[in-house]
Parts: C-alpha cells; sequence; structure tokens
C-alpha cells in the first residue's frame, strides 16, 4: 500500500500500516539512520547488521522498514523473516511482510502475511485494510468489501480502509456506494492521491466531465511525478474533445513512466484523433510491445487499420481481443461497427447481451447499446433496433450536457443579420486570393465523407478531413470586430488556415476540409477567401436525422440524443443554409443532393470538379480503392461501391419519430443551384440512398 505524501507527526499512527507509532516505526532513530548510506550498510544478509547480531527483532523490523522507505522492499524481506523467526508471534512483522510483498506485486503472499498478523491482532484496523488491498488486487472483491467494513468500522477515520472499500465496491458494480466511500476518503485525508484519482475516474464512469478534471489537477499538485494522474487527466480531458491538452498530458505521463502501458495507449489515442496515424500506431505497439496480451491496444491497433481500409486485418485484432478478454466491451463494438452483421452472429449477439446484464461503465453501455442497434438494423429487426438507439441515446444524457433551443435560434438570427448581402458584396483588399481550400458543408451523415472520398481520389486533391478551425475563428472575429470591419484580423484567420490546410497536403492543388458544422460559418469564409469553394451536401432529412441519432459520434453535441432538439437544429441549419444561398454568389457555392450523388455519380463528380477548377480524372469513380486516412464515423462506408439498397432508411422506422415529421414540409432538396433530382421531401418519395456519408 502507498503510504500518503504527507509526513505524518511522530505521534501520528506509522502509515506504513504497522499499528505502531511513526516514532517507532518508519520515524524512529533506527530508520532516519539507515539513509542512504546506512541503509547500503546492512545489505541483503542479517550478518552485517548488528541489530541482527544481537536478535532484536524490533531493530530487525526497524532495519526493514527503513530499507522499504528507501524503495528497497525486497532487500527488507529477509529482515523481517529473521524478526518472525526470533518472535513469530509478531504481528507488526508479518504486517510489514505483507507490505512489503505488496509492494513487490505478490498480493498473494501478502494476503497470507495479513491473514496471520490478523489472527494475532482481529481487532486491527490497519491490517484489515491491508489485507482488503491485496484482496482487491487477487480479484477477491466481496471478501475485500468485508475486511474493509471492518476496518472501517473499528476506525472511521482511517482513509485508506475507505479508499479500499471503494475499490472492491466499484469492482462490484455498486458505484454509488463507491462514491461515497472515495469522498469520504477524500475528505478525511485532502491529499491522498490514490482516492482523489480513483473519485475522478469514477466519475468519469458514471458520466461526470467536468469534477474529475478538477480532482487530477489537484492530484497533480500534491505530486507532480505521478504518471498515472497525468494519464486520468489525460483520458478526462480526451473525452470532452480536447485532444491537444489531452495529448501533451499522455507525454507528461510517459516522460515519467516510459513503460507504462495505459499511457501509451492514451497518447495513441489522442494522436490517432490529431490524424497523425503513424505516431499513433508507433504508440500502440510500443504499448503491445510491453503487453502482448492487452485487448485494448489490440483494438485501438484494430481501429487503425481500419483508418486505412485494411478491415479484414481490423476483424482478426478485434476477435484476437475478445478471446482474450471476453468482457472488453470495445472489441464487439468494433466488430459491428466495421461491417454488416448477419443472424448468424448469435455469439455475438448473446456476448453483448450478456455484457449488458451486468453493471458497466457509462461510455461502455451506451457503445454496447450502439452496436446492438446495428445488429438488430442490419439483420432487418427494426423495432428492437429503435429500442437500442433509444437506450443509448438516453444515457448519453446523463453527461449532463444540454442543447439550448433559444440560444441556438438567437445565434442563427445573428449570424443572418450580421453577414447579409451587404456584408458579402463589401471589397476586402486584405483578404486572400487563394483556391486551394474546398469546404464540404451539410448536416453530420449527408454525405461530407463520401463526398471528400471521391475529391481524395482526384491526384490534385488533398483531403484534410474535418479541420477544427472555424468555430473557433468566427467567436474570434465575432468578438474582436464588435463595432469595426475587421480587415485586419481577416488577413490573420487566412494566413492561419491556409497555415493548417498545407502542413500535410505536399502539392495540392485542393484541399478539402469536410467539417460539417462550417455550414455556420460560409458568410465568414467567404470573405476570407473569396476564391475559396464551398460545397453543401444536402440529404433527405430523415435519413439525415435518423442516421445522426442510430450513431454514437466522438464530436457530436448535445442536440443529437433526443429527435425533437435534431428537428429544432435541422430547422435552423435549413434556415441558415437557405440565408447563404441567398447572399452568396453562385462562384462560391454549390449545392449537391446526396440522392443525386450516388443516382449518377458520375455527373455530379464532373459537374464539384468543374466547379471548383480541376479537370476530369476518372480515379474518382474508384473512390472506394483510394488508400487515406479516414477516421469518421463512415470510414468503412466510403470504401464500398455506391448502391441503393438501403433507399428510404427511415421508412422503416416511421413509427418511432414523430417529432422528425415536422420535416418533412416545406424542405428543398435534391437540387443543385440550377437544377437537378425531384425534391423528395415535396414529392412524398425517396431517392435512392446509401448509408455512405
Amino acid at each position: 500500500m502507498n503510504p500518503p505524501s504527507m509526513t505524518p507527526s511522530r505521534n501520528d499512527r506509522c502509515p506504513c500500516g504497522s499499528g505502531r507509532k511513526y516514532k517507532h516505526c518508519c520515524g524512529s532513530v533506527s530508520a532516519a539512520a539507515a539513509g542512504p548510506a546506512s541503509a547500503n550498510a546492512v545489505q541483503l544478509s542479517p550478518a552485517g547488521s548488528s541489530a541482527v547480531q544481537a536478535n532484536e527483532p524490533l531493530a530487525l523490523i526497524d532495519a526493514a522498514n527503513a530499507l522499504r522507505t528507501h524503495g528497497r522492499s525486497r532487500e527488507s524481506v529477509p529482515f523481517y523473516q529473521r524478526a518472525l523467526a526470533l518472535d513469530p508471534h509478531s504481528a507488526e512483522a508479518e504486517n510489514n511482510l505483507g507490505n512489503a510483498f505488496l509492494e513487490l506485486g505478490e498480493p498473494g503472499k501478502a494476503s497470507e502475511c495479513y491473514r496471520r498478523a490478523l489472527g494475532l491482532r482481529p481487532e486491527n484496523a490497519e491490517i484489515l485494510s491491508n489485507l482488503a488491498n491485496a484482496l482487491t488486487q487477487l480479484g477477491q472483491f466481496q471478501e475485500a468489501v468485508r475486511c474493509s467494513e471492518r476496518a472501517v468500522a473499528l476506525n472511521p477515520r482511517q482513509g485508506t480502509a475507505h479508499n479500499i472499500l471503494g475499490v472492491a465496491l466499484a469492482a462490484l458494480g455498486q458505484r454509488e456506494r463507491a462514491l461515497e466511500s472515495y469522498r469520504r476518503a477524500v475528505t478525511l485525508n485532502p491529499a491522498h492521491i490514490e482516492a482523489l484519482n480513483n473519485l475522478g475516474n469514477l466519475l468519469r464512469d458514471l458520466g461526470q466531465q467536468q469534477e474529475p478534471l478538477a480532482l487530477f489537477r489537484r492530484a497533480l499538485g500534491l505530486d507532480a511525478r505521478r504518471a498515472d494522474t497525468h494519464c486520468n487527466l489525460g483520458n478526462a480531458l480526451f473525452e470532452l474533445r480536447r485532444t491537444d491538452e489531452a495529448a501533451d498530458c499522455f507525454r507528461r505521463a510517459l516522460a515519467l513512466q516510459p513503460d507504462n502501458v495505459q499511457v501509451h495507449l492514451g497518447l495513441a489515442a489522442a494522436l490517432r484523433m490529431q490524424r497523425q496515424a503513424g505516431e499513433a500506431e508507433a504508440s500502440c505497439q510500443a504499448a503491445l510491445a510491453r503487453e502482448p496480451r492487452s485487448a485494448e491496444a489490440l483494438v485501438l491497433l484494430g481501429e487503425l487499420r481500419a483508418d486505412h481500409g485494411r478491415f479484414a486485418e481490423a476483424q482478426e485484432l478485434f476477435n484476437r481481443a475478445i478471446t482474450l478478454d471476453p468482457g472488453f466491451a470495445s472489441g464487439f463494438c468494433s466488430i459491428a461497427a466495421h461491417r454488416r452483421m448477419e443472424a448468424e452472429d448469435s455469439a455475438w449477439l448473446g456476448a453483448v447481451q450478456a455484457l449488458l446484464a451486468r453493471p458497466q461503465a457509462l461510455a461502455h453501455e451506451i457503445n454496447l447499446r450502439y452496436a446492438l442497434g446495428k445488429y438488430f438494423d442490419d439483420v432487418g429487426r427494426y423495432d428492437e433496433a429503435f429500442q437500442n438507439y433509444r437506450q443509448a441515446n438516453e444515457l448519453t444524457k446523463r453527461y449532463g450536457s444540454s442543447y439550448g433551443r433559444a440560444q441556438l435560434t438567437q445565434r442563427v438570427d445573428r449570424i443572418i443579420e450580421r453577414f447579409g448581402s451587404a456584408f458579402i458584396r463589401q471589397s476586402r483588399p486584405h483578404a486572400s486570393e487563394s483556391e486551394l481550400p474546398v469546404l464540404i458543408i451539410g448536416m453530420p451523415r449527408s454525405g461530407t465523407s463520401l463526398l471528400e472520398q471521391i475529391l481524395a481520389s482526384h491526384p490534385g486533391v488533398f483531403g484534410a478531413g474535418e479541420v477544427r478551425f472555424w468555430k473557433r475563428a468566427f467567436a474570434a472575429f465575432e468578438s474582436a470586430t464588435c463595432g469595426r470591419d475587421g480587415t485586419g484580423d481577416i488577413a490573420v484567420i487566412a494566413a492561419d488556415y491556409l497555415e493548417r490546410l498545407t502542413a500535410h497536403s505536399g502539392a495540392a492543388s485542393r484541399v478539402t476540409d469536410k467539417m460539417p458544422a462550417n455550414f455556420m460559418y460560409a458568410g465568414l469564409i467567404h470573405a476570407v477567401f473569396p476564391r475559396a469553394h464551398i460545397i453543401h451536401m444536402r440529404r433527405h432529412p430523415l435519413d439525415t436525422c435518423l442516421s445522426i441519432y442510430f450513431q454514437n459520434f466522438f464530436n457530436m453535441g448535445p442536440y443529437a440524443n433526443d429527435l425533437g432538439n435534431l428537428a429544432h437544429y435541422y430547422g435552423e441549419y435549413v434556415r441558415v443554409t437557405d440565408h447563404w444561398r441567398s447572399v452568396l454568389p453562385h462562384t462560391a457555392l454549390l449545392e449537391v443532393p446526396y440522392e443525386g450523388l450516388i443516382t449518377d455519380q458520375e455527373a455530379w463528380t464532373r459537374r464539384i470538379l468543374d466547379f471548383i477548377g480541376l479537370p476530369w480524372h476518372a480515379k474518382c469513380l474508384d473512390f472506394h480503392d483510394t488508400e487515406r486516412v479516414v477516421i469518421t464515423a463512415s470510414r468503412w462506408q466510403v470504401r464500398q461501391r455506391i448502391n441503393s439498397a438501403s433507399a428510404g432508411r427511415w421508412r422503416n422506422y416511421q413509427k418511432h419519430v414523430a417529432p422528425l415529421q415536422q420535416l418533412l414540409g416545406g424542405v428543398e432538396l435534391g437540387a443543385g443551384r440550377s437544377g437537378g433530382a425531384p425534391d423528395p421531401a415535396r414529392t412524398g418519395e425517396v431517392a435512392p440512398t446509401r448509408e455512405i456519408h
């Protein structure tokens, strides 16, 4: 057991768990004397110590404690054993020998020592707490709870016992009780780093996002050299989509513990989101080199393979992971995400249902529900599919993010007012003349990934994926230009954006940025890059919204988990894109119907290439063979040939989507700026579609 970071006073009980006062244990004169020089003199053999020669058990224990204080737990073992040979009834020697074994990663031997110590002192809270600690490491959680509860009853102010009780309760799925125990441990000892970390991690499992950040930072304030705390903070930041900060945390942890598997995996996940595929795989391979049977590492490596379109390799890795750890939820979810599920996948179905019958971390339960929804959708059991998707979305609401309908409406009002015709027509000498950017905008799941894959197949185009830039740039522009024209700000924005686009694009003459939510910022984008090309992907509203509702997005807003909120968000999207259609020049904006693109891919691809100023290239028709990294939710779909197998998917769920029905009236879809396919929303018919986004 790790002692608390704060040094106790001489008359406090020693944090090592011996039951003695600190001045008579690790803080004794003999322990202090056994500094680096004296400790070195003790050596492994009792023959080198006057205390041993004098056959003094307490002196042997003091010398052993001193060795452990200096990180020499293995050398301490013979001293405790010699003390026990001289005094078999020394509960102190048995307990501290157990501590040494625990520090050496041998909880089985430690538990035997603690049990013997308890036989000598059955009512000792510290020994009970130590035994509970060893039992948790052995996976014997029920007995660990009993021991911890006895320890807490004997000494209610022992924070360590409350913390270990929390560990055992959490392992048994009793998370609310565990939460109470961790909070009690932190209250009793605000410097208890293990309890701070455990509390933060459990709150993350329960869907809390902000409090864990404060707890991990508090723990780092107590000890900035704890790699596990840096890793925990990195995980919390990653879940908040603060990927760059998370990567920094993982790097700090790695500098402290280069062999920590969890840190390597955390960094790999962050690097993957930063589109640094090679570095991400290297970090993942480093984790596997240290722990070849890590199911988590195998699944992450499989995801990296899938990003490159190597789905057979990915499936093999996912299957290996769940064979090694049949309780690893992510492996089952990844299997479902990267292929079409069949009725014959009954073993997969049974395993997922068994996992859901047991308590899961909130994120795992959500992921499993989405995976189960996809299974039932793939096999045509639509009511069961919708039931699971609905449960998944309801669970995401526990994260506490709220959707403000009024705030979004006001924001769209402000955008329409600020970026009107006069703003668009205004001459800006500091605007960039670059034609490099191609902005692909639209609702999520409207075909933006498909269009980028098609364009990235052209030798003159680099697909940059979702570039996180314009949301922050828009906020800064709006704040900084209040009351002035912002001419100078436009030049800065242009330079910053081009630097981002050209970082990995080589000699490409066009670079796509397929961040769908940039539909909010088309007016500013045109002001900064009047020669840039904006392509607006449009898809049937119900197919779009259902596809969003059925997808567990990494970066989706809180509107996505409620059909009513989805309908409102879609309505505001229509309102702002209608505005751009009315004010932007036809040379800046092209609207492409998803249904039209997959019905007549070549005609629409030729039109799009002509719009962005590039010649025709036949490789665009074979987009599914293009080798590039795709990390969006559509990476499997964009590598399939286009077909109309899932035309009008929303009709399978018509009885479940009443809040979305309002979207069928008055929404203009299907046509480009100068004609196109009939509008499915107006005709009541749905053009052939396929789930490729």
